[in-house]
């Protein structure tokens, strides 16, 4: 089993000049795609079940469905916890087998984000497993706006909750369906002369590939977060296979035909992060 934590991807990562994608699960062939490429460029993957994915399929399901993955490859593959926005929603992927979860505290006031973050993390740490938490709200393209990340209070948060990895608001949004976001470099620099937690980039898909690429090999950031561009490649595909016989009705003969743009699209998502031959 390659099973890993998010320590053992991340660290090395935000040091070694390279990023781990953090890759939103929402079923089955997406993220077998996403372990069959990892495999592919021998990189090290995050394969992260949001509150969507949740709503589709019962955490101890997707334990399993992780675990049974970190199984089939050779590559260190994270089971890890979106956006945990309760206690009780980080013990259950606790319980479900996953090996990193991720509290989102973001709307919260500072002290009791703190608070709540750091609560998790003790529990995370005492059963051998990494603990996320966020600093500053990401918003979503095209409705709430993001809090930019204030690096004074991104460097009392990382300090008082003893998180593994940090998710900052720099310039990210959610959804963001092209490259055109850009990033506040300024800002991160500014995070990064507080703290040496490695930092994480929720909206990933959002960020300019030249500008991904040049933070993941330059910057203390160790994870990128990438839902919807290969959401956008995995409905591409399936609207392909669809019409392309409209007598075909079979769910799993239809599905098959994703694969391989999926496949292909989460091959580039390494690349554009220098996570190639990092396993």
């Amino acid at each position: 089993m390659t099973l890993a934590t998010l320590s053992d991807v991340v660290v090395p990562a935000s040091t070694g000049g390279y990023a781990v994608p953090g890759l939103v699960c929402l079923g089955w062939e997406d993220m077998r795609a996403f372990a069959m490429a990892a495999e592919a460029e021998r990189a090290p993957v995050i394969l992260q079940a949001g509150p969507s994915c949740r709503e589709h399929t019962p955490l101890p399901i997707l334990g399993k469905m992780f675990r049974h993955l970190a199984e089939s490859v050779s590559v260190p593959v994270v089971a890890h916890l979106d956006h945990g926005y309760t206690m009780d929603d980080c013990k259950a992927a606790l319980d479900a087998g996953f090996t990193s979860l991720m509290f989102d505290g973001s709307r919260l006031p500072l002290d009791e984000n703190i608070a709540q973050t750091r609560a998790v993390v003790e529990l995370a740490h005492s059963a051998g497993i990494s603990a996320e938490g966020e600093i500053g709200f990401v918003g979503y393209s095209g409705g709430e706006a993001s809090a930019g990340t204030d690096p004074e209070d991104a460097a009392r948060f990382a300090m008082e909750t003893g998180v593994d990895a940090m998710a900052i608001s720099v310039g990210n949004v959610h959804l963001q369906q092209d490259h055109e976001g850009g990033l506040d470099e300024p800002r991160i620099r500014a995070i990064e002369a507080l703290t040496d937690v490695p930092l994480v980039i929720h909206g990933g898909s959002g960020v300019p590939n030249a500008q991904r690429l040049s933070l993941a090999t330059g910057s203390q950031i160790g994870k990128f977060n990438i839902g919807t561009e290969l959401r956008m490649a995995f409905g591409a595909a399936l609207r392909d296979a669809v019409n392309a016989d409209p007598d075909r009705f079979d769910r799993v003969q239809i599905l098959r035909d994703t694969h391989d743009p999926v496949f292909e699209a989460t091959r580039n998502v390494f690349r554009s992060m220098n996570a190639s031959g990092k396993a």
